[in-house]
């Protein structure tokens, strides 16, 4: 076995040697270890501020090697870590980049979510829970799904559940109709829907709680395009008639250029025809007296 091995490694080194030999004489050079690229290496930080409607303040940084890649990546955050306010860790905000400039990255609302584990704490036995997933357009032309939820205090007909989701219904519809998304947005988190429909609900069966659990813009509005402006002093849409010529000051108004005068190099004016006047038809009587004073001369 030993000499089987010591032979293997024998005609092994020959075959190493052979082809540096090989290699040498054609001039070629040890092919080298491919060299590993570190990604990080390359990859910046940039920082990422929250939409105006949240007060546009730094909300964490991100990684990227182009900032090409950031448009449209979204971002979670909680609604605390804006705020401040503790009672509102249970709110997630789906911001997504939109504009980079430099190494800011700038984001816009595109809807909010309940985490889980606040969900199911909600969920009790011998309860009624009902989701409604309803369509809203607002005053300034965003299209978005809101998604409440509502929880009974004991287990209620299906009649009953369907009046509920239809009351949710309309005053999600009517909110949206009479509001901009801004306004919205903030009545959906701080709550203010979710009392609205708390008292339309109540009279069909007690609720024990009423919830938006989640919102998502699926539709924005398209920008505004202005028409171009007209060239000044020129009129038309959007253009200004051009000025009459303003006298200097102490100074007479310009006078209006005369006519040239008759005989002076200007072709004399035509006459005015004369209108004809149609003669008045005489009356017999009268004709007939004429006729008798003639003949008495």
């Amino acid at each position: 076995m030993n000499s089987l091995a010591e032979d293997k490694e024998q005609k092994q080194g020959k075959a190493d040697r052979e082809e540096r030999a090989e290699r040498a004489e054609k001039g070629e050079k040890r092919p080298s270890a491919r060299k590993v690229k570190d990604r990080w290496r390359a990859k910046e930080w940039y920082k990422v501020f929250a939409p105006e409607m949240f007060g546009g303040e730094q909300i964490g940084e991100t990684l990227t090697a182009d900032p090409s890649l950031l448009q449209g990546r979204v971002i979670s955050v909680a609604l605390q870590d804006i705020t401040g306010d503790f009672s509102k860790m249970h709110i997630k905000l789906n911001l997504r980049i939109n504009r980079v400039a430099g190494f800011d990255a700038y984001t816009e609302f595109v809807g909010h979510d309940l985490t889980s584990d606040y969900i199911r704490r909600l969920t009790r036995r011998k309860h009624s829970k009902m989701d409604g997933v309803f369509e809203a357009h607002t005053k300034d032309g965003y299209k978005l799904k809101v998604k409440p939820m509502a929880i009974t205090e004991k287990r209620i007909q299906t009649s009953q559940q369907k009046a509920i989701r239809h009351l949710m219904d309309n005053v999600v519809a009517t909110a949206a109709r009479t509001q901009t998304l801004g306004e919205l947005v903030r009545d959906v988190l701080s709550g203010d829907m979710a009392k609205n429909i708390f008292k339309e609900c109540k009279p069909v069966y007690p609720i024990r709680k009423i919830e938006i659990r989640r919102t998502q813009i699926f539709e924005f509005p398209e920008p505004s395009e202005a028409p171009p402006p007209a060239a000044p002093g020129q009129p038309g849409e959007g253009g200004a008639a051009p000025a009459p010529a303003v006298p200097p000051e102490g100074g007479a108004a310009p006078a209006a250029p005369l006519a040239p005068a008759a005989g002076e190099g200007a072709p004399p004016a035509p006459e005015a025809p004369q209108p004809q006047v149609p003669e008045r038809e005489m009356p017999k009587e009268e004709k007939h007296a004429k006729d008798l004073s003639g003949e008495e001369e």
